[in-house]
């Protein structure tokens, strides 16, 4: 040390202060589109504002019009694109000529932190630290305003030219929308986007300014606060510090830096943020944005160098393999806490479906999408959803696997092979015990066309007469019997009762549903003649079918409560997902009918409601069959069925329409809220009137 102190001797010594007084409001201004000898000192300047929060400055600075480098031209068609012909007091050029210019800022540096202004005087050293380092730039904000007018001219003409059109226009059909449950992943993309950033900038209000020259006096009086204000209270200085502490200060070790690392994005990847992530989370993250990868593709994507056998075992914890492919587990995508954006599904119900789906993918290319809806029981937009994740629909063929199987992977590792088999293994076991089918129910039958046998003439005859003298004896026995049954004195009905007379039952195939879709006289005719009020008083033995269940009841005597007004097809999607929502195993339904459903809202106090659609709604059957709750035991009974008797009337009404027939049968006791709580309870409004719930069509 003592060396190194001869060749670098200290020449002068001076005091360092540290002033606060300015520390939280000063700001560094840079202009780096023009040189240093034209600084904008001299220029007038019109205005200033700030937003503290975003550190986010705009100036408007004066233009020098009579200068020789201005183009008066130029100016005078810039001004009018920008404001037209009117004369307004929003105007931004008023003079009908730019004549002003706005400096926007943007941050140079987020972190200040070792960044102060210094000034030196007799032999003192103050800094004050920067709160914000910005550099001013010229905005351009006039010509989006000039693209805006004319946007406008363009649309009032076109409006000129189809006024005559607009006055023939009558009423215009509205299609309302109503928002989904909004998912935590879809917050956190709704969040990250430009659009939702973009609209938290534009909410903190700007703090106008007011602007003073270098050489003004107000400027001079806030330069004396750039020097420390407290230069004798030596025990409140923050530079004493030891040598050592000094060089730790000025040159941190970069171990201590804190380096924040990111959450994971959920839609778009940044390579480099991502590989700051532990290994486990990079896979994991991948795998839920990609959702099916081959294990080559995945280490392409990973840092140069990362071991094969790390990534493996990381795989194994978020993916599972199909074909020797990767495809990421259903728990991953479908938290406990979440639920489906498309029916509200639980996601415990989720994932048994989709893992029904990865499992069909294990023994098969392609799968059909009826197959699987028939065994999940999930709604449609559900079980699309599944398949678009690891497949893609072909002609024909149903949905096939999306990539090709990778038979290199299996043969180069036959031991995670193996295990993910194992482990395929256990989950086809539950999936059974859950969805209660078996391995062979999707087999395909392959002895279903047997190899042709020759036969000649001559064998036929000869088995045809063998046939013929094995059943003379079981012939004659049976014209035995009938003679004894038509003899005096014996038994009329032995006739029709032989042990010989069987009746054949076909059961149903794999393919037929057990809820059948009949047609409005099919379910008209299953209502037994002579019922009260529609409701049927005994299952009636012509019809095919007993009496529906208590269970059954149960859920429809529920179901109406909550909701009052429902087609067959909304009742039909419910109890199906209160059958995906039951604990696997327990069933007490069995196969339901059409018949027997409408059976069981009919006896629960429930009525048809008979809705004349004009013909062209082009509705199902099951849309068009509208049952409502008649009788409730409340005293709002009244209200709903005096609703239901105009609906049959027409199948839309007006508010003033049920308001005023209310009135009529009930007194002046309607209230405005008895009327809101009825239409909300039953109704659905579009372009101010008012439809049964169902029957409005888009």
């Amino acid at each position: 040390m003592a060396s190194g102190d001869d060749d670098d001797p200290i020449i002068q010594e001076f005091d360092v202060y540290l002033a606060k007084s300015l520390s939280e409001k000063l700001y560094l201004f840079q202009y780096p589109v023009r040189p240093s000898t034209m600084t904008y000192d001299d220029a007038h300047h019109l205005s200033a504002k700030i937003k503290p929060k975003q550190q986010k400055v705009e100036l408007e600075v004066a233009m020098d019009t009579m200068g020789s480098n201005y183009c008066r031209s130029k100016g005078e068609q810039i001004a009018l694109n920008v404001d037209g012909t009117s004369c307004e007091e929003s105007n931004l050029y008023s003079v009908k000529m730019m004549d002003k210019q706005t400096l926007q800022s943007i941050q140079a540096t987020t972190d200040t932190s070792r960044y102060a202004a210094a000034i030196f005087r007799k032999g003192e050293f103050h800094l004050t630290p920067l709160q914000g380092i910005l550099q001013m730039r010229p905005s351009f904000s006039y010509l989006d305003k000039a693209d805006t007018k004319h946007r406008e001219r363009e649309a009032e003409k076109e409006a000129g030219d189809s006024s005559q059109d607009e006055a023939e226009e009558d009423t215009k059909q509205i299609t309302v929308r109503f928002s989904r449950p909004e998912s935590e992943q879809a917050r956190q993309r709704r969040v990250q986007s430009y659009d939702f950033l973009q609209k938290k900038c534009a909410e903190e209000p700007w703090v106008h300014l007011h602007y003073h020259g270098v050489k003004d006096g107000r400027s001079e009086h806030e330069r004396q606060y750039l020097f420390c204000q407290s230069m004798g209270a030596t025990e409140s200085t923050e530079l004493v510090k030891t040598p050592s502490e000094y060089l730790a200060m000025l040159m941190p070790p970069v171990a201590e830096e804190k380096i924040v690392k990111p959450t994971g994005p959920s839609n778009v990847l940044s390579m480099a943020q991502l590989r700051t992530l532990p290994l486990g989370d990079q896979v994991k993250t991948l795998m839920k944005n990609v959702k099916v990868m081959p294990f080559a593709n995945l280490m392409g994507l990973l840092a140069t160098g990362t071991d094969s056998t790390s990534v493996l075992r990381c795989i194994q914890q978020v993916a599972m393999l199909v074909q020797g492919n990767w495809v990421v587990k259903s728990d991953v995508l479908y938290p406990k806490t979440n639920c489906s954006p498309h029916s509200g599904v639980p996601a415990e119900v989720l994932c048994r479906g989709r893992d029904f789906v990865m499992w069909r993918f294990t023994q098969e290319r392609s799968v059909m999408r009826k197959e699987v809806a028939a065994v999940i029981k999930l709604p449609p937009e559900d079980v699309k959803d599944f398949l678009e994740q690891m497949a893609v629909p072909r002609i024909n063929r149903g949905w096939e696997f999306l990539l090709p199987s990778d038979h290199d992977f299996i043969k180069k590792h036959p031991d995670v092979a193996q295990r993910q088999n194992m482990l395929w293994l256990g989950i086809q076991a539950k999936l059974e015990k859950v969805f209660n089918f078996s391995k062979e129910d999707f087999a395909p039958n392959k002895d279903s066309q047997p190899e042709p046998v020759h036969v000649t003439g001559e064998q036929r005859v000869k088995s045809a007469r063998e046939s013929a003298r094995d059943n003379h004896a079981t012939l004659q026995r049976d014209m035995d019997a009938r003679r004894k049954g038509s003899a005096p004195g014996g038994n009329a009905s032995a006739s029709t009762s032989s042990p010989s007379v069987r009746v054949k039952q076909e059961p149903l195939s794999d393919s037929e549903e057990p809820m059948d879709t009949s047609d409005t006289q099919t379910s008209a005719a299953s209502i037994p003649n002579g019922s009260l009020n529609g409701y049927p008083g005994s299952p009636d033995p012509q019809n095919g079918h007993s009496p529906p269940g208590p269970e059954l009841q149960d859920f429809v005597r529920s179901t109406f409560r909550r909701h009052f007004v429902l087609t067959l097809s909304e009742v039909k999607r419910l109890f199906n997902l209160h059958l995906a929502s039951l604990p696997p195993g327990q069933c007490p339904f069995g196969p339901v009918s059409d018949h027997a459903l409408q059976d069981a809202i009919l006896l629960n106090q429930c009525k048809q409601i008979l809705v004349p659609f004009p013909p062209q709604i082009r509705a199902a059957a099951d849309e068009q069959k509208v049952f409502a709750l008649w009788e409730s035991g409340e005293t709002f009974d009244r209200y709903r069925q005096i609703l239901f008797e105009l609906f049959k009337k027409n199948y839309r009404v007006r508010r003033t329409l049920v308001h005023s027939r209310l009135t009529q049968e009930l007194g002046d006791n309607v209230t405005k809220a008895d009327v809101d709580r009825l239409l909300k309870d039953c109704c659905a409004t579009q372009g101010g009137m008012w439809y049964l719930k169902g029957t409005m069509q888009s």
